[in-house]
């Protein structure tokens, strides 16, 4: 399959997955996988298209962070505790993040892990909408420190690929008594320094192979899939608050172990 046709179904797959408990990351490395590419090739094309899905999140909710950026430099509260709750919550991802890098890196590597994640995470979920049950209707800037720490380390989580970044921190939400839609919406802007972080770490890591020519998937492909990402996830954010507010999570459960499953078997017969 050409470069380009596979570029783009990676940021189909990326704008999908991105923003919903089902794993972006454990997606792209099994579509990788049954597209026959090579994973080592598409890694970092893989984790920087990310940020086409956080531009999406920038751009649907540009007015919450204007208001929160001119917030911070008025030294206007609800602006401070809007920058102090995302910044707490993404430092352990930062700091257990850069010390554990060489081994996430075997992991994202290793297709089989994927799968055996997506179902305990699965049933996981289901565990946490059938034993809670958030109420009240606080917003981002409203909850405590001790809170967003919490949502921080649950986020930690997301480091085994097939677990989902936004699936752990909206559950971590959950459990932690906040509303499910304030949880959306706090691991959407949670997204965004923790990918940006990542993201950057990858190209400074990569940056001599890509100027050198060395990897086969390029500049271009990661602008095609980057762009791919940003139009489909847009949509998706439109669409995931208004239904999981109405619906909750367990049909993300659900769907994570079918495919868990499907994947399992055709690992394994494949």
């Amino acid at each position: 399959m050409g470069l380009i046709i596979t570029a783009i179904i990676l940021g189909i797959v990326e704008g999908l997955t991105e923003f919903l408990p089902v794993s972006s990351t454990g997606h792209l490395i099994l579509t990788t996988a049954l597209l026959g590419a090579d994973p080592q090739q598409w890694a970092l094309f893989n984790v920087v298209i990310q940020l086409g899905a956080i531009l999406a999140v920038i751009y649907q909710y540009w007015g919450t962070f204007w208001a929160a950026g001119m917030g911070v430099l008025r030294g206007e509260s609800e602006g401070l505790r809007f920058a102090r709750n995302i910044l707490v919550a993404f430092l352990p991802s930062a700091v257990i993040g850069l010390a554990l890098k060489d081994y996430i890196d075997i992991m994202l590597a290793s297709p089989m892990i994927v799968p055996w994640a997506l179902i305990v995470g699965g049933i996981a979920i289901i565990a946490i909408e059938r034993s809670v049950n958030p109420q009240g209707t606080q917003e981002v800037a409203d909850l405590k420190v001790s809170t967003v720490l919490g949502i921080g380390f649950a986020q930690c989580l997301a480091m085994v690929p097939g677990v989902s970044r936004s699936g752990a921190t909206i559950m971590g939400a959950l459990a932690m008594g906040v509303n499910r839609k304030t949880a959306a919406e706090f691991s959407f802007f949670l997204a965004v320094p923790t990918m940006i972080g990542a993201t950057f770490l990858e190209l400074v890591t990569k940056h001599s192979e890509l100027s050198a020519g060395a990897t086969l998937v390029g500049w271009r492909e990661i602008a095609i899939g980057f762009v791919v990402s940003f139009i489909v996830a847009l949509f998706v954010i439109r669409l995931f608050v208004a239904y999981v507010s109405r619906h909750g999570f367990t049909p993300f459960a659900w769907y994570r172990i079918v495919v868990g499953a499907a994947a399992i078997a055709w690992l394994t017969l494949g």
